[in-house]
């Protein structure tokens, strides 16, 4: 009876769902810029522009269709924590891939390929994990895709202080060396967002235990 309050057509998950599918076409994307020899193109550059855009969309979306509603499938404030923290993992790739632009960095470096292989495989748990919230009745795969991005982020830890530790001790060019310092500690970065993400998911669960 409660439910006549929403519209027919209005489904929290299928938002989600559109919100973690631009996640995902985001670590793609950046997959690509970073397996690509050579400067950013425009095009790609101009891709990842928008798929920033359509997932603000799609978080907003979230957000109205929040403060319109009297029922919601869990909290309101995990609905909020997850739509701030998928938003803020396309947010973290468009950022790092500005910053890749700005310093004229290109494709083929190795140890950014690994880093971006940690976020693709990343962003894919948590689109899992996220997908799984339609039925609770999928716990055990959502926890396993939660312990995956978690262990993922203790993977990249563990690059990002190898790779910044190699760097500080070849590096000559001071300017060189800030460049990549920053951009390694962004990609870590997503890593540890998609980790926000698997404790919200996490802190789901066990409400609905």
């Amino acid at each position: 009876m409660f439910f006549k309050f929403l519209p027919e057509d209005f489904n929290f998950f299928d938002l989600f769902d559109k919100q973690v599918d631009r996640a995902v076409e985001a670590a793609k994307t950046l997959k690509g810029i970073a397996n690509t020899p050579g400067l950013l193109d425009e095009a790609v550059f101009k891709k990842i522009q928008i798929i920033e855009h359509q997932g603000d969309e799609a978080s907003h979306g979230i957000m109205e269709q929040l403060n319109k509603s009297f029922i919601t499938p869990f909290d309101r404030e995990d609905i909020h924590a997850l739509t701030k923290e998928i938003d803020d993992i396309i947010d973290t790739i468009d950022g790092l891939v500005s910053r890749i632009k700005i310093y004229k960095i290109k494709g083929g470096d190795k140890q950014l390929i690994r880093f971006v292989e940690l976020i693709e495989e990343s962003v894919w748990s948590v689109a899992s994990a996220v997908r799984g919230l339609r039925s609770m009745k999928n716990s055990k795969s959502i926890r396993e895709a939660c312990i995956e991005v978690n262990r993922l982020e203790n993977v990249g830890d563990a690059l990002r202080d190898k790779v910044l530790g190699e760097l500080f001790e070849t590096a000559t060019d001071p300017i060189t060396l800030i460049k990549w310092k920053e951009i390694y500690e962004d990609a870590e970065t997503v890593l540890d967002i998609c980790e926000d993400v698997a404790h919200v998911v996490e802190s789901i669960l066990v409400k609905h235990a």
